[in-house]
């Protein structure tokens, strides 16, 4: 079984799902599965590299968003072999997912795997659309822009978000600039940053917000089995 270290928390989950026993080190911020046992190797943007090296892992497994390339450059430097996946869609996170189990040692793709692919498969067509502002941070304001993966997520859900056309992926917007944008609706995830009932929705009187799991909006890998229902279901109780 090779020795994997991965530096993406949703990476971290599949391959500890499916190959109990080849991941040897994550980062801080990997909290899934709960019960977790591995080295610790610091944050995604941070890593340690020297305690990576120190694992001696065959592969180390990354993403072109959450790690950084100066990162990955010296792992590299150093001799050891990193995969560096790209997701910005749902079917693209499951071409990428069935190459890191591969590469990782997985002999067949996991049963949980196609109970993802078949769950957003049987997605009926949205009868309506809803606009909306999905902010990830405040202090400043953050909302998702063009070209993401939960922005995706959203559009199969029914949900347009208002700034897909910005020309950066996850731009600073003034609040009162999205609040004069007149959504139909705010989603707010619990991760980046951790809105809450108490912290998010007061930003934006009169409009209905839905406080979703940022794990199934943002993650990709086992929660995307969950992540249909979970976030429909939210979406559906903020637009009643």
């Amino acid at each position: 079984m090779k020795r994997v270290v991965s530096l993406v928390p949703s990476l971290t989950e599949a391959v500890a799902c499916t190959l109990p026993g080849a991941l040897v080190g994550a980062t801080d911020w990997c909290a899934h599965p709960a019960d977790l046992e591995i080295t610790r190797i610091g944050g995604t943007k941070n890593p340690g590299l020297d305690r990576i090296l120190a694992l001696a892992p065959d592969l180390v497994i990354a993403n072109e968003e959450e790690n950084r390339a100066p990162d990955l450059d010296a792992l590299r430097a150093a001799g050891l072999d990193v995969l560096v996946t790209e997701v910005r869609g749902v079917p693209q996170a499951f071409a990428e997912l069935a190459r890191v189990l591969g590469a990782c040692g997985a002999p067949e793709r996991p049963g949980w795997l196609a109970q993802a692919e078949a769950a957003w498969a049987a997605l009926p067509e949205p009868t309506a659309r809803t606009r909306a502002v999905v902010p990830i941070w405040r202090r400043p304001w953050m909302v998702l822009g063009r070209d993401t993966f939960a922005g995706d997520v959203l559009a199969r859900l029914g949900v347009d978000h208002v700034f897909a056309g910005h020309p950066d992926r996850y731009p600073r917007i003034p609040l009162e600039e999205l609040r004069a944008a007149a959504p139909d609706l705010v989603v707010l995830p619990d991760e980046p940053y951790r809105f809450t009932a108490d912290d998010g929705p007061e930003a934006f009187p009169g409009l209905p917000c839905a406080l979703v799991s940022g794990r199934h909006l943002t993650w990709y890998g086992p929660s995307l089995t969950e992540a249909p229902r979970a976030l429909g279901e939210a979406l559906r109780a903020a637009r009643r």
